[in-house]
């Protein structure tokens, strides 16, 4: 989780046009754990990019974490996992998400096996649709999954596909990706290399995409849409997002929890956008699930 950390802030930063670089803020938690949050904040790519590596230990597991598994409800635990939001200056360049993570609830004294599970993926959010960056983003997130079985990435899919989705909204939040949980197929070593497999892909499918889109013409029109739908972001994480509760559920540290949410974000009433321009073919085209890596560039 350290290593994968290390290297995704090292390929960001090359991505940064800016003298900037990701700062380090260590922090410790009373009940058990700590970890390391990188934060690079006000570049010329990047206008925030958070890398966080988090160690936890508790006494109790919270709601958030036992919600399809009441059996372990009061279980003590250790978390540890590694989650990326990146929000690039430039309109044209997506959102991206990443994480991967590995629950424990150890053995107890009443003979309770111990009890594990890996969980994690990536997922993009394009604010302007390019059909070449989903394909090949879908593409990458299904190299990933391949060896471990032809079954993996369509599942892993279609679950991405359900669980970014705001219900209050009636849309997704973005083009998908991949999202597992509870994942414990095969053993330890098969369900931790699937997992290692999709932390070091992320780096490998996003990196291309800005490269490709961070020196691109913008304007006002193009910064104001952007603006609009990071509130959609912020919205899920708020509301949906079973990291976010499990942080703040379980006393994490705040600042480390909400380093996903972007700088600067609008939202209007109401808002429709004019048929018949790149806004609205973001909504047409890209805003419901698709099979990309079969589509036509």
């Amino acid at each position: 989780m350290r290593s994968l950390q290390s290297n995704i802030c090292s390929e960001l930063e090359a991505l940064e046009e800016s003298s900037l670089r990701f700062k380090p803020d260590s922090w410790s938690r009373d009940e058990g754990g700590g970890g390391i949050s990188m934060v690079m904040e006000g570049g010329d790519t990047f206008e925030k990019a958070g890398v966080n590596f988090s160690h936890v230990i508790g006494n109790q597991l919270p709601p958030s974490a036992t919600a399809t598994r009441p059996e372990l409800a009061g279980r003590p635990f250790h978390a540890t996992g590694v989650s990326i939001v990146i929000h690039p200056r430039n309109p044209y360049a997506p959102t991206s998400h990443a994480n991967v993570r590995f629950f424990l609830a150890p053995a107890d004294e009443g003979d309770q096996a111990p009890v594990w599970w890996f969980g994690g993926g990536f997922d993009l959010t394009p604010y302007y649709g390019f059909k070449e960056d989903a394909i090949s983003w879908h593409t990458m997130a299904k190299q990933a999954c391949d060896p471990f079985g032809e079954e993996i990435y369509p599942a892993f899919k279609q679950s991405c596909d359900e669980y970014f989705y705001l219900k209050h909204r009636n849309e997704p939040r973005g083009i998908g990706g991949l999202f597992f949980d509870d994942y414990s197929d095969g053993g330890f070593e098969n369900a931790f290399a699937l997992t290692r497999s999709i932390g070091e892909s992320y780096p490998k499918a996003y990196t291309p995409i800005v490269e490709k889109r961070k020196s691109m013409p913008y304007g006002e029109r193009e910064r104001d849409f952007q603006l609009y739908r990071r509130g959609r972001y912020v919205e899920f994480n708020l509301v949906y997002d079973r990291g976010t509760l499990f942080g703040l559920q379980s006393g994490g540290r705040t600042e480390s929890i909400l380093m996903s949410l972007p700088n600067l974000v609008s939202w209007k009433y109401d808002y429709k956008p004019d048929p018949n321009t790149p806004e609205n073919d973001l909504y047409e085209s890209f805003l419901k699930p698709r099979d990309w890596i079969n589509a036509c560039p």
